[in-house]
């Protein structure tokens, strides 16, 4: 997960993702979103899209301007 320089990673609490969602990302503007499909980045940049039944907000966090850098799997050891 890549942050802009001098800002602390935002930390993701996968016990928080709904149950069989395995991906997580961020936006642009900082915004952290749960995803039920792997998400594609959008195509005017800046977000991350999926189906809006396939996404949930998670977080907050700082912006970043690597955004497209932020897509995450589930970690193995959390179900």
């Amino acid at each position: 997960m890549t942050q802009p320089p001098d800002t602390p990673p935002f930390l993701l609490d996968w016990s928080l993702a709904p149950p069989g969602w395995q991906w997580a990302a961020q936006d642009e503007d900082g915004r952290w979103f749960w995803y039920g499909v792997q998400p594609t980045p959008g195509i005017g940049g800046g977000v991350w899209r999926a189906p809006s039944r396939a996404q949930l907000l998670a977080g907050q966090g700082e912006p970043n301007p690597q955004w497209y850098e932020t897509l995450q799997n589930r970690p193995a050891s959390d179900p």
